[in-house]
């Protein structure tokens, strides 16, 4: 399965719940280890074009990595879907950077691990900056809400064409699994249900387009 969401929004915490509970294998994101990122936050204009090859070389080496083993473990939760990069190049690159970046990135061939759903979590713009303030991690303390409103609206651009697997949108700013066991162990019983293709009758439905309304005000979580 793959747990999806802005910077800020829970789904690392999600994925390290998920591999403590059920022993899952958890593949997460290179972000810390890219050396362009904090320079990206700042200029992105100037660092938006490495900060985005280091993510997709990094990306796909580890997917490739993910799909050689992937039979020797009966469960793997990765805290980003490999389409994002695509998505995270459009939004920061344009002329002749995002055309060298497609053409990079057409020379990848190997199909990466398709999840079985993807859970997008998802969160009120000024819960997340808060979140984002608390956590303190220095680079991230400049990003603005424009950034993150852009990001969300993306993102749901991409669910709206998505056709691989089911989308499934959990709002983490109404349910909180970090301090609360009873709300956690409610999003865990949640992702069982579709693991083994029985949902919770309050488990959110595949996303579908016309659903964004009321997972916004936090009806179906």
């Amino acid at each position: 399965m793959v747990i999806e969401g802005l910077i800020g929004v829970g789904k690392t915490t999600l994925c390290r719940i998920i591999e403590r509970e059920w022993d899952a294998r958890l593949v997460l994101e290179p972000a810390d280890d890219n050396p362009f990122l904090a320079r990206f936050y700042a200029d992105p204009e100037r660092f938006a074009f490495p900060a985005q090859m280091f993510y997709l070389a990094n990306r796909y080496a580890q997917q490739l990595q993910a799909r050689q083993t992937s039979l020797f473990h009966p469960l793997t939760v990765c805290d980003y879907l490999m389409a994002k990069d695509g998505l995270f190049a459009e939004m920061t690159l344009d002329g002749q950077e995002l055309a060298l970046y497609r053409r990079f990135a057409s020379l990848l061939d190997e199909t990466p691990l398709r999840p079985d759903f993807v859970v997008f979590l998802d969160a009120d713009t000024e819960i997340i900056r808060s979140r984002i303030a608390r956590r303190g991690i220095p680079a991230e303390q400049i990003i603005p809400a424009a950034y993150l409103d852009d990001l969300r609206a993306r993102y749901y651009r991409l669910w709206d064409q998505w056709t691989p697997c089911p989308v499934h949108v959990v709002r983490t700013d109404v349910i909180d699994y970090v301090d609360d066991n009873d709300a956690r162990a409610r999003v865990l019983a949640m992702i069982e249900g579709w693991l083994e293709g029985r949902p919770t009758a309050d488990a959110p439905p595949p996303y579908n387009g016309a659903q964004q309304v009321g997972l916004f005000s936090g009806a179906a979580t």
